[in-house]
């Protein structure tokens, strides 16, 4: 193998970046470090906001909902009252409107367990707002008196980890309920059992009041866009109409101007791409220092300043892609051993997320290697006949 040639240049480059091995794993782990810990924030972070618009996502018969125009996000709350709801079916365009409650109730089961719970009032008739999948029981059971739905969260801190059954018993503010079904709803911001029963029934549960309506569901005629629907019910009505899509970020963005949550997740992730950027640039700066003489020799025999900068470009593409690989692959392990924890569902590493984490660590890498890069570019040649 000719040193000239570009084989022969790779594979020098190849045993100069090998032949330290403590060196060599050093930035190869630095990367991995830096890479896991990126990705799996920025996951972390990404399903928090994803919790922010559960309720919204699990509601998927309707596609407009309507509120209080001030309304920001799916937590704050103003109540409609039933004429609103009246006003709404009678805008042009809308096929139905039902009306949805979202409250908080105080759940205890028979052995004196409680905890807050949310609760969601769905329409009696159509039962529009309940999550469709069901782990135990189904929708029918919810026709019956005091009966309500319970995710999965709320069935095992209430009756255990063992398999999904129906017919326990809950009180619900001052009612008395049966369980008819369990179902899989998506998890909420906060991790609280989310607990569904027909409108008229969670009114008593929560406390009648005068206005008690949460946010009105609507449904579009065919023919008549989302958008074009949720514009005729505000200049109809005066209040707030927005598409699921549409409503779920506004929730979303809500969380990030109004809570620590960015703040706290970018420092964690800038950490990440000091450490990387620290660790890699100055292994890289004493890996270059040391193979100077190497260097010096390669350009005492001609090969140009290119080519090694095309050597050290090559050293520094190895260790990214085999750290990367390692510390991308450490992140989907974490989600997939943990997808089973109630506390951690919903958190996943997406494709998103793999790309952003791995173009941020290639820009550090490749600036480490740049600065480094200098000094090999300015040696004299002669420097591998000194000392």
């Amino acid at each position: 193998m000719k040193i000239g040639t570009e084989s022969g240049l790779r594979f020098i480059a190849w045993q100069m970046l090998t032949g330290d091995r403590p060196k060599y794993f050093g930035l190869v782990l630095a990367i991995a470090f830096s890479t896991f810990l990126m990705s799996h924030q920025m996951s972390i972070f990404a399903g928090l906001l994803d919790r922010t618009r559960s309720q919204i996502r699990d509601v998927q018969d309707a596609s407009v909902w309507v509120m209080d125009p001030k309304t920001q996000y799916v937590d704050e709350v103003r109540a409609l009252s039933l004429q609103d709801l009246y006003f709404v079916r009678g805008v042009e365009g809308v096929q139905w409107a039902v009306p949805l409650l979202k409250g908080v109730a105080r759940a205890k089961s028979a052995d004196g367990t409680f905890r807050n719970s949310i609760l969601m009032g769905v329409d009696d008739a159509s039962l529009t707002g309940l999550p469709r999948k069901f782990l135990a029981g189904g929708w029918q059971a919810l026709r019956n008196p005091k009966t309500v739905a319970i995710d999965r969260v709320g069935y095992q801190y209430f009756f255990g980890n063992g398999p999904y059954q129906t017919g326990q018993e809950l009180e619900l503010g001052p009612q008395v309920v049966r369980v008819g079904a369990v179902v899989d709803a998506s998890p909420p911001f906060v991790n609280l059992p989310v607990v569904y029963a027909r409108f008229s029934e969670s009114l008593d549960m929560i406390g009648r009041e005068r206005r008690q309506m949460s946010f009105i569901l609507a449904k579009a005629q065919p023919g008549v866009s989302e958008q074009e629907l949720c514009r005729r019910i505000e200049a109809a009505t005066g209040l707030k109409a927005l598409t699921s899509q549409a409503f779920g970020w506004d929730t979303i963005w809500y969380y990030i101007k109004n809570t620590g949550i960015p703040i706290n997740f970018g420092i964690t992730i800038s950490i990440a791409l000091m450490v990387g950027a620290l660790v890699s640039g100055q292994t890289f700066s004493l890996f270059i220092l040391e193979n100077m003489k190497y260097f010096g020799a390669l350009k005492a025999i001609g090969v140009t300043s290119i080519r090694i900068v095309g050597m050290i470009v090559m050293q520094a593409l190895i260790v990214l892609a085999i750290g990367y690989s390692i510390g991308i692959s450490l992140t989907a392990l974490f989600f997939e051993l943990t997808k089973d924890n109630l506390d951690l569902r919903g958190f996943r590493l997406l494709p998103e997320i793999m790309a952003l984490a791995g173009g941020l660590i290639f820009v550090v890498v490749l600036a480490a290697a740049m600065l480094s890069v200098r000094r090999v570019v300015v040696a004299d040649p002669a420097v591998v006949f000194r000392g």
